[in-house]
């Protein structure tokens, strides 16, 4: 489908600089949702590849504020954790008169839309990673009760990963006691499988490109129906706030 110039909306998305999957939130939008993007350094896969990611954003969201877009996405879920994603969202709103939304708020909303509270956490990322989102999820509720994926040193090693491995991944939660499964990275290929997903488990799934774009509708106030991504863009947004 082509989106076109944005009829319904714009929306600005900061994505990280060697990530390969910026297309996924436009590829399950609905007609009239244009994301237009803009890089940000980002290199390796690293909790200080993850700070740093953070650093001089308000340039770039300046940039897109030229595209007189309607919204700010910073789409990158362990970065906008660790730099605060209500640090951030001031930050941008300073420097651009723009609201923008995170992806690690995005995810943390759908899991309580989606009644999560025990999940099978599915990502690309090293073990440091892993613990520090796991420590901020039980801080909010979410016990990560399994924590399963394939590590990868850089943003384009995990955007070159296939759909198909993270479908084939998440049957390792197939009989865990779960509320769904969490697929945490905005720079992996995955939208295509979510409902696949859904269906084989029997489980709700949320994964980070596709709560960022409800999360985006949501805050635009678009109700546009969105089928064939999973479950989560027929639920009620349920902020972290």
């Amino acid at each position: 489908m082509n989106p076109g110039i944005g009829t319904l909306a714009r929306i600005g998305q900061l994505y990280p600089s060697g990530g390969l999957c910026d297309h996924e939130p436009q590829l399950m939008a609905p007609e009239g949702v244009r994301f237009v993007t803009t890089r940000v350094p980002f290199r390796q896969t690293s909790l200080e590849a993850d700070r740093k990611f953070a650093e001089g954003l308000e340039s770039h969201g300046q940039l897109l504020a030229d595209a007189e877009v309607d919204l700010l996405a910073i789409n990158c879920t362990a970065a906008t954790l660790l730099a605060g994603p209500q640090v951030l969202r001031k930050r941008l709103l300073a420097a651009t008169g723009l609201d923008s939304v995170t992806t690690i708020e995005a995810v943390i909303a759908g899991c309580r839309a989606q009644n999560m509270r025990r999940i099978g956490l599915l990502t690309p990322y090293p073990q440091e990673v892993i613990e520090v989102e796991r420590k901020y999820f039980a801080g909010l509720g979410i016990e990560v009760v399994s924590a399963l994926g394939r590590p990868c040193a850089t943003p384009v090693e995990q955007g070159s990963l296939p759909a198909q491995t993270w479908l084939e991944l998440a049957q390792g939660f197939r009989g865990m006691a779960l509320d769904g499964v969490l697929i945490s990275c905005a720079g992996i290929q995955v939208a295509e499988v979510l409902a696949i997903i859904e269906t084989q488990l029997e489980l709700p799934v949320v994964s980070s490109n596709q709560a960022l774009l409800w999360m985006c509708l949501q805050r635009l106030r678009i109700d546009s129906e969105v089928r064939g991504f999973g479950s989560l863009f027929s639920k009620a947004f349920a902020g972290i706030e």
